[in-house]
């Protein structure tokens, strides 16, 4: 995919845009657009509204796209546009990753404890469909990371951190 528009970092925070995202990350990328690939929100316009507003704080634009079209939006993004990609889930990067988004990094931050979650740290659940998702990433050559706001220390996802987490036979979610 060739873009004229830099994309910075994709994020993978179940919250999606919140202060930490909206403000923090955003302000310390430098980034002018953030981008949520998600298809619930993009039928969602209220939560539009509740993310737009914490962009609007930092002066930054915010888009709001099903994961099937980001594909075929980013490639048009103009060259002033710094990017900052934010999606819900592992799952959700994966998809974008097979679509040929250019992902470089990703930033794994918010995934919060469920029914049937483990912790990949103290911060990060995951069930069975979030490591597949991620060993598909790493196997793609995509680097993974925690870290919830830019200064924290920075944890690298590897194989090993994800064969770690056991889980039932036939566990999904």
């Amino acid at each position: 995919m060739d873009m004229k528009g830099k994309l910075l970092l994709t994020r993978i925070d179940n919250r999606l845009v919140h202060g930490q995202v909206g403000v923090t990350w955003t302000s310390t990328l430098g980034a002018n657009v953030i981008v949520v690939a998600d298809d619930q929100t993009a039928r969602d316009t209220l939560m539009q509204k509740l993310m737009a507003s914490t962009a609007k704080s930092t002066d930054v634009e915010i888009r709001f796209y099903p994961i099937a079209k980001v594909a075929d939006i980013l490639p048009h993004a103009s060259a002033e546009q710094w990017i900052f990609l934010v999606v819900r889930t592992p799952e959700d990067a994966a998809r974008l990753q097979r679509s040929g988004v250019p992902m470089k990094s990703v930033n794994v931050g918010n995934m919060h404890y469920s029914r049937g979650k483990k912790p990949l740290n103290k911060k990060v659940y995951v069930d069975a469909a979030d490591i597949q998702a991620l060993r598909e990433l790493l196997e793609a050559g995509v680097e993974l990371y925690i870290q919830d706001v830019p200064g924290a220390v920075r944890e690298d996802i590897t194989e090993r951190m994800l064969a770690e987490v056991r889980f039932e036979e036939g566990a999904t979610r």
